[in-house]
């Protein structure tokens, strides 16, 4: 394991590289985006791109024996397996379709694995100027103040996130929202953010008290909200109950009085290993 000194220059790097990406995303945003659809695809890929290339070529600069896993650099690569070396981990913008309709939920992602373990991570948003962070065994925090999981304790009074994910085949949507359907007599309310990054660190200040989401694009879009919902308090693990596999592709989160409530929850609607 890293020493704290180490630990700390880790966050200090990551956050430095996420605040420059963070420039281009707000910049991109702000433009006209073009009503045409390649268009807009373009603009996502130019600046996906763009911030990953940044911050990939800045982690590398301090940290060039460090491992990496990405959501451009994976796919060119085939998935990479992840070892016990320091590994970072970098969703450049998570949150492309908000970004596209200027839907203001949209975030850099960096996670950082020592041991196969997130241990540091940062997620910012640049157009509400949020930058999430944690090092494990120090806290979370939002924009420099400490932030803690909500206190709450029952079901019935818990907002609850998720998304439906971007397969549109009859039976994945079926049961996307069958699951919903059975969910939603048992909470508050719903909430789609578009960003699963963001809606971990939604978890992690106590403005969502539930989260759940299965198939999404990789451990870059978990591996900095992980350590930031732990680190305040939250619990995260696998939607059947069991641990967490930051390279699964399937997350649940929650505050430290509903995990074994939600897990049931969970269960009950149809969510199995």
């Amino acid at each position: 394991m890293a020493d704290n000194d180490s630990l700390a220059e880790f966050l200090a790097v990551a956050v430095d590289a996420a605040k420059r990406a963070g420039e281009i995303i707000r910049k991109g945003f702000h433009e006209k985006k073009n009503v045409e659809h390649k268009g807009q695809v373009d603009l996502v890929t130019e600046t996906d791109k763009a911030c990953e290339d940044l911050i990939f070529n800045q982690l590398k600069e301090h940290y060039p024996e460090h491992k990496f896993i990405g959501e451009e650099t994976s796919a060119a690569c085939g998935t990479a397996e992840l070892t016990d070396h320091p590994t970072w981990m970098v969703d450049p913008l998570d949150g492309t379709t908000n970004f596209v309709h200027g839907y203001p939920f949209v975030c850099v992602s960096i996670g950082l694995t020592i041991g196969k373990v997130p241990t540091v991570g940062v997620v910012y948003n640049p157009i509400l100027n949020e930058l999430f962070t944690a090092i494990r065994g120090q806290g979370a925090f939002l924009n420099g103040y400490p932030i803690k999981a909500s206190s709450q304790s029952e079901l019935v009074k818990s907002l609850l996130a998720t998304e439906v994910g971007t397969k549109r085949d009859k039976s994945t949507v079926d049961a996307t929202t069958n699951r919903i359907n059975s969910l939603l007599f048992k909470v508050r309310s719903l909430r789609m953010s578009g960003s699963c990054a963001l809606n971990l660190c939604s978890v992690a200040c106590g403005r969502i008290d539930l989260f759940y989401e299965l198939g999404f694009g990789g451990p870059w879009d978990v591996a900095g909200g992980a350590v930031i919902v732990q680190e305040a308090g939250g619990f995260v693990f696998d939607p059947s109950g069991g641990d967490f596999d930051v390279m699964s592709q399937r997350v649940a989160a929650s505050n430290a009085h509903l995990k074994d409530l939600f897990t049931e929850a969970l269960r009950d609607s149809g969510v199995t290993q």
